[in-house]
């Protein structure tokens, strides 16, 4: 599955020693948590139609894929609708950095095509390009979910792209990268088929970006802070001769570290 490979030690390595690392974002309700079910191939996260959403704080999953592959995916909470606050959407983006060891291969822009495209979904990825800068657009690819209403309506999906301007724009910005999910069907081939395209379009974007993921200057030294921290963690579980309580106090102590780095990693990306 996917398309070729350029990084030097992946090209000669077997497919089981290949990594790609997506994150999903968008709207609570658009079929994010659906969507990373269905790249995974099981019902790893949670997901119901629900007004207040189920993800509540950003979810990593793993899946080896039937060709030796492996995926990492990245759930996140609506980090976009209009209730979001903006420290709560730092705190989830420095967070889901912090999930991607090795840097993000791709962004998933998940949109529901269920409803009427709005001028909020629309605002998603202008969002992202303020939140991670300029350079995430060449890493964003495009997830349409609702594919089953346009099999039943016998809708012809070009034709629907092309007389959407929110959409149109929002396709630009991705670099025209787009994939049609179908989460309901029960079909084999079509699931194998719908992933093949996705994997395809997240090889190509690894391959434009010189086989680099993303990474910024957050992401490093939010890297290096949170180290230190599980470091610091793993060393207090260690520690003899100390009380139970002496040791929840210092868990205390490096878990409000933890989070005032957060705070500050936040405050840093939004002035980036």
């Amino acid at each position: 599955m996917g398309g070729s490979f350029i990084d030097d030690d992946w090209e000669s390595g077997s497919a089981s020693h290949r990594a790609r690392t997506v994150v999903l974002v968008g709207r609570t309700g658009d079929g994010k948590s659906a969507t990373g079910n269905s790249i995974l191939g099981r019902k790893a996260f949670k997901s119901m139609n629900s007004p207040d959403g189920i993800t509540s704080t950003s979810e990593l999953q793993t899946a080896v894929l039937e060709d030796g592959q492996i995926i990492n995916v990245i759930d996140t909470p609506g980090l976009f609708n209009k209730s979001a606050e903006p420290q709560l959407v730092g705190k989830e983006i420095v967070r889901c950095i912090d999930m991607a060891k090795d840097g993000i291969h791709a962004v998933l822009v998940v949109v529901s095509l269920s409803s009427r495209i709005s001028l909020e979904e629309a605002a998603t990825v202008e969002t992202l390009q303020k939140l991670f800068g300029d350079k995430i657009t060449k890493y964003m690819i495009m997830v349409f979910t609702g594919g089953d209403d346009f099999e039943e309506d016998e809708v012809n999906f070009d034709d629907y792209l092309s007389r959407s301007e929110s959409i149109k724009g929002m396709l630009e910005i991705c670099g025209n990268r787009w994939v049609l999910f179908d989460n309901k069907t029960k079909n084999t081939a079509k699931k194998a088929e719908q992933l093949k395209q996705l994997l395809s379009l997240v090889d190509d974007v690894v391959k434009k970006n010189g086989g680099k993921p993303y990474t910024n200057k957050l992401f490093v030294e939010f890297q290096k802070a949170a180290a230190k921290l599980r470091d610091q963690a793993k060393e207090l579980n260690s520690l003899e001769g100390y009380s139970k309580e002496e040791k929840i106090e210092r868990e205390v102590q490096i878990y409000q570290s933890y989070e005032e780095h957060l705070a500050r990693s936040t405050d840093m990306e939004t002035r980036m």
